[in-house]
């Protein structure tokens, strides 16, 4: 059993544990009333998961083949509103988020540099307000993610002015090595996105930022670490 798998299983036991001295503070629910439901999953016999959710006033268990669908089921039980991933987009494209975040500046959503956007935005992308602040939600043609964020940035800054440098990443010392469409490949992106935007600012152009990168990367290849 791998160490992920380890601290699941014994984080589950430790909530119903905590659940029953809970239950013999509270009553029958684990969860007060007014606090909002919730949920716990874990995995059970047959590869599914099973969840359990209680709002202070009953409790809902349901399984499923993943965890979030297991989850979604019991919010639905609930009453709740349910979410689901996405199904992966066709072959050929990407799926992604853009947003606006010059350096030390973060636009409201309501800001007038986007009205034009908001109206004439990209085929395949729609904009949403995203914790205030301007997003474009993308499902555009890319034989990679890279190359499709791309294409997409070039059109906005030609029909719009404005350079997107944010792909919603907020940790970008993470690291996933899940190839050249997944998350990896998203911090990649957001990476250089902010290169484009703060190197000019500070005096150097496009083509100093690719001699850098070709200087940089020159040479060997080094091989991918993986952790034992």
């Amino acid at each position: 059993m791998s160490e992920a798998v380890e601290a699941a299983e014994f984080a589950f036991e430790l909530g119903w544990k905590l659940r029953g001295l809970e239950t013999a503070l509270v009553g029958g629910a684990w969860r007060r009333k007014g606090m909002g439901p919730a949920v716990r999953v874990r995995s059970a016999a047959g590869g599914l998961f099973t969840a359990v959710g209680d709002d202070g006033e009953r409790r809902e268990t349901r399984s499923a083949e993943t965890a979030d669908e297991a989850t979604a089921l019991v919010h639905e039980a609930l009453g709740l509103t349910a979410w689901r991933p996405l199904p992966p987009p066709p072959p050929g494209w990407q799926r992604f988020t853009l947003m606006h975040c010059p350096v030390q500046e973060c636009p409201e959503y309501e800001d007038a540099r986007y009205d034009s956007l908001k109206a004439r935005p990209p085929q395949g992308c729609s904009p949403e307000d995203v914790g205030g602040y301007f997003a474009l939600r993308c499902e555009r043609p890319g034989a990679r993610l890279l190359d499709a964020v791309a294409e997409t940035c070039r059109e906005i800054r030609q029909e719009h002015g404005l350079l997107m440098n944010d792909l919603g990443i907020e940790k970008l010392g993470e690291w996933a090595a899940d190839g050249t469409d997944g998350w990896g490949a998203e911090i990649v992106g957001q990476l250089l996105l902010m290169a484009a935007e703060r190197g000019p600012k500070l005096g150097y152009s496009e083509d100093d930022l690719v001699r850098f990168l070709r200087a940089a990367a020159a040479g060997p290849r080094c091989e991918a670490v993986t952790g034992g």
